[in-house]
């Protein structure tokens, strides 16, 4: 017992930050001097995530939420099983205090060959064991401090359309979605290494365990998701390419993929290629997998939504890459009135009240979109 319970404090403390070491191209790129302020950045980002701070949170909702978890360890020598409750604390992400700026894009511009590039030596990891192993104890804590989670928190909430049916990968306890999605999405699904995470997550309507490093095969219907979500863990894959052609496959025509990154992670298990990039190469790169898992490039945007903490002077980074399955449809949330009407007619691509419901949606939310 004294060794479980040794192991248990060893595996539930906080994941350290770390930061990869800063590569060069050209000239050193650090996150003072990525964020890109052309007009078209401009443009876009009035058009697509004008926010209002003041606006972002839900007063209503308490800072932190905590509860007991029951988490079976095993069975005794009757077979009955054996429990042991651990209390957690969750974030919101709501009444936190900090500041959600708008959303600052960021201009992807490395060229991606049509031919993937990539070799097996750029997959790489320090700890090449079993996964499933490394995953065996639930670790029922965050890996990216709260203003992260609030920021991510916050654009899920101004970026994801009422009643959808969401799916997020590499899921674990949490999937940092805001309260009120429980109640105001029609399903919320998840995938995760360790079964006893995803029974904590109580934002799941269903789940499944799945490593997707061995079977990146989603258990899921062809176009059943309309928003799917990675939280800081496309850099533990070792198939990416794959598993994003997955997502590309369950998402329905006008679904998107939201896919979030911060700088921390376990190095062991992180593949080598992300380790030797900065935060802004990792962000080319995520641009370099969506391309090859046969999204369009002209729908991939990315976004700096580091939230702002009065009196602190460094905070975890947040950065978010999002695609459209079609980019016609982020055509049609840069301004079009009759949505749903001219995708239905003009493209006939949608054919459930579903996915009607989520463009006609686009067009009503387009002026408050972003974080905030």
């Amino acid at each position: 017992m004294i060794r479980f319970l040794a192991l248990a404090i060893l595996h539930f403390q906080t994941v350290q930050a770390w930061s990869p070491a800063r590569a060069r191209i050209g000239e050193q790129l650090i996150r003072s001097n990525f964020i890109y302020s052309t007009a078209s950045a401009f443009f876009f980002s009035e058009m697509l995530v004008n926010g209002h701070p003041d606006e972002c949170e839900a007063k209503e909702n308490p800072r932190y939420i905590e509860r007991e978890v029951q988490m079976k360890y095993g069975d005794d020598k009757n077979g009955n099983p054996r429990t042991r409750g651990v209390l957690v604390k969750k974030f919101t992400g709501d009444n936190t205090g900090f500041l959600f700026p708008t959303p600052s894009p960021v201009r992807l511009v490395k060229e991606w060959p049509d031919e993937i590039p990539f070799t097996s030596k750029d997959f790489f990891r320090a700890d090449e064991g079993d996964d499933e192993n490394f995953y065996t104890l639930p670790r029922l804590v965050y890996h990216i401090d709260e203003p992260a989670v609030a920021s991510l928190t916050q654009y899920y909430r101004n970026n994801i359309s009422k009643g959808s049916k969401i799916l997020d990968i590499c899921s674990s306890w949490v999937s940092h979605y805001p309260l009120e999605f429980k109640d105001n999405m029609k399903r919320i699904s998840g995938t995760g290494m360790n079964p006893l995470e995803l029974v904590a997550n109580d934002q799941l309507t269903d789940y499944e365990a799945k490593n997707l490093n061995v079977d990146t095969k989603l258990p899921y219907e062809d176009s059943e998701f309309d928003v799917v979500t990675c939280v800081v863990s496309i850099d533990y894959l070792i198939k990416p390419i794959e598993v994003l052609r997955e997502v590309n496959r369950v998402l329905k025509p006008g679904g998107q993929v939201i896919i979030s990154q911060s700088n921390r992670c376990f190095p062991s298990k992180a593949i080598q290629m992300w380790l030797n990039m900065n935060d802004r190469q990792h962000l080319e790169l995520i641009n370099g997998y969506l391309k090859y898992a046969g999204f369009d490039p002209a729908a991939v945007r990315a976004f700096d939504i580091t939230a702002k903490v009065p009196g602190q002077s460094y905070n975890d980074p947040m950065f978010i890459v999002t695609a459209m399955i079609d980019i016609n449809v982020m055509n049609l949330a840069l301004g079009f009135s009759n949505a749903h009407n001219i995708y239905t007619t003009q493209y006939n691509l949608v054919e459930d009240v579903d996915t009607l419901e989520i463009l006609g949606g686009l067009a009503q939310t387009t002026a408050k979109r972003g974080i905030c």
